[in-house]
């Protein structure tokens, strides 16, 4: 039997059959929920890819949408958490378009999957990848890209890493679980990456709530050029908390990692909890106004298809 992963404290657990209940059946059907409706998706423009395609191109981060990026360290391509699919799970739309194809992409040095939830790990979107593309995971999801044709799979435990081409990739904590059928709960790992290359290093949370290891990841890895946190998929908190953090607290982990540049990210692209798709941008932007440290860091509120040049 494959072993059960768990989070640094073996308290942050999923939540039991019962609560699941509540929140899923009882308080839907009791229409004690209060569901926003989608409103508009994120914003979007033409992509801005020549930065990203351009062989030893500048520094650069793409956003594709949700919590897929595309990017450039050190000359060294990758993409994380990829999806391109107009649905997830079979019944979850995608509002608005992606910001790119993977038609689009250059030669990857590497393709980084956070964990197996539906709206990270997309099985179309990595099998539209080249066969021989390097794939780093955590723990036990590596079966999954080797059975839809990945040939290249690196499976990491939290703080190990793997030399990519250019890069240097390695996975760190975060606060979440797992699950991609029935029964499966938490056989796979889960985490972030830190993606290192060229002097420069970039932090992408995958999904988390909030805990006290964005400290240590800070500390362990001074001076991060940017910070992609996710800030959506937070409401009902009661229920949410446990796995994915608004956007104020996605702004704590932000000044608990000392990163230089912040970028909200998991908003805009699928409604999964029952706050409207950009909600949590307007927050972010609002917490920003009341909380920029005044020291030169930076938020950047991207549009979809849009680059940040580092």
């Amino acid at each position: 039997m494959a072993r059960r992963f768990s989070n640094l404290n073996p308290k942050h657990r999923p939540h039991p059959l019962r609560i699941v209940f509540r929140w899923g059946v009882w308080e839907w059907v009791g229409r004690i929920r209060k569901i926003d409706p989608p409103g508009p998706p994120a914003p979007r423009i033409e992509p801005q890819l020549e930065p990203l395609q351009a062989a030893g191109g500048p520094d650069c981060l793409n956003w594709i949408g949700h919590a897929s990026f595309a990017g450039r360290l050190g000359g060294g391509a990758f993409l994380i958490d990829p999806v391109f699919s107009r649905r997830i799970a079979v019944m979850v739309k995608r509002h608005g378009e992606p910001g790119c194809r993977a038609d689009d992409l250059p030669a990857l040095d590497a393709v980084m999957v956070s964990h197996v939830h539906y709206d990270h790990m997309d099985k179309p979107s990595l099998r539209a990848l080249p066969r021989s593309t390097p794939a780093v995971v955590p723990l036990g999801v590596g079966r999954y890209l080797r059975r839809w044709g990945l040939t290249d799979v690196r499976e990491l435990d939290w703080w190990e890493s793997a030399a990519c081409g250019r890069l240097k990739i390695t996975l760190v904590p975060s606060r979440h679980w797992s699950r991609r059928f029935v029964g499966d709960v938490n056989r796979t790992l889960w985490g972030g990456f830190v993606v290192e290359g060229g002097g420069r290093a970039i932090y992408h949370a995958g999904d988390t709530a909030w805990f006290d290891g964005f400290e240590e990841i800070g500390r362990r890895f001074p001076a991060l050029e940017a910070a992609l946190l996710p800030a959506g998929a937070y409401s009902p908190a009661w229920f949410m908390e446990q796995q994915h953090m608004n956007p104020e607290q996605a702004g704590r982990a932000f000044l608990a990692l000392g990163a230089r540049r912040f970028v909200p990210m998991h908003w805009g692209a699928f409604k999964l909890t029952d706050e409207s798709l950009c909600e949590p941008v307007v927050r972010a932007e609002r917490w920003w106004n009341d909380n920029d440290p005044g020291d030169g860091r930076s938020i950047h509120l991207l549009r979809v298809g849009e680059t940040l040049l580092l």
